[in-house]
């Protein structure tokens, strides 16, 4: 069992849990809990390494998940686990894996562009929501939260794993190079849901809590949507906006799909 924050591998585990840079250098990154664990498992990933903790090791789902894994797990003291993982509370599993290279753009289909979405919660609801309704690709500039980092990872709920996830030093190219309908969601003048012209490859493009997409960003789409709201509303949280963006393209897509009576 390891005890000692001075171990090599532990020190390693603590910094993919804690440090972006050692993320994107080494693409690494480490899963907590049995949730996000089987997730992994269930789109055939396997771990580079598993974690189990004195409490977990006793605990029957996380046994049966470190079989499924087929992967000797490293038995870890709870305080050392606990410094880990980044979690007040921890599961009592956790996994590295590699961070997956993201298939070529024109594989994706529907797309989402994020720019300068900081809040590692919005980012994970984002993404929950894009694979919830058939979004397959996500491409974030280097202002938004580390989309590999735990706090994405745990509000994802798995969503990463049904994902192709990109970030991008140049978000603008990556918009004009999409060949889509690009739509930028807007607080206020856009067209209404309804008004919005939907193709067959859409890229939504989203801008950060507070300052939304900028200019120069929404200048490139083709469509500018707006959400309807009551009066007096000002806004939506950028996430909750996402969601609803994303079902009414799952909502049209449907009745495209339903057979006429």
């Amino acid at each position: 069992m390891l005890r000692s924050r001075d171990n090599a591998r532990i020190k390693h585990w603590h910094a993919l849990a804690h440090d972006g840079r050692a993320r994107r250098s080494e693409r690494r990154a480490l899963l907590e809990g049995a949730h996000l664990l089987a997730a992994f498992l269930g789109s055939g990933g396997r771990p580079i390494a598993l974690l189990v903790s004195e409490t977990g090791r006793g605990n029957a789902e996380i046994a049966a998940l470190v079989r499924r894994a087929g992967a000797a797990p490293t038995l870890v003291a709870d305080s050392l686990f606990r410094w880990v993982v980044d979690v007040t509370t921890p599961a009592g599993v956790a996994a590295e894996i590699e961070i997956p290279e993201p298939a070529a753009d024109a594989t994706w289909g529907d797309c989402v562009f994020l720019e300068g979405v900081q809040d590692a919660g919005n980012v994970g609801a984002i993404l929950r929501s894009a694979a919830a309704f058939g979004v397959r690709g996500a491409v974030l500039d280097k202002d938004c939260a580390d989309p590999w980092s735990p706090k994405v990872l745990r509000a994802a709920m798995g969503a990463h794993f049904s994902l192709a996830i990109q970030r991008s030093a140049d978000l603008a190219a990556a918009v004009a190079a999409f060949g889509g309908t690009t739509v930028s969601a807007a607080a206020h003048g856009g067209r209404t849901l309804g008004e919005i012209d939907l193709g067959e490859r859409v890229g939504w493009i989203l801008g950060g809590e507070g300052q939304g997409v900028s200019t120069a960003l929404a200048r490139l789409a083709t469509q500018s949507a707006t959400i309807g709201l009551a009066p007096g509303t000002e806004s939506l949280n950028v996430a909750a906006a996402a969601a609803i963006l994303f079902y009414e393209r799952a909502r049209r897509n449907a009745a495209c799909a339903a057979p006429c009576s």
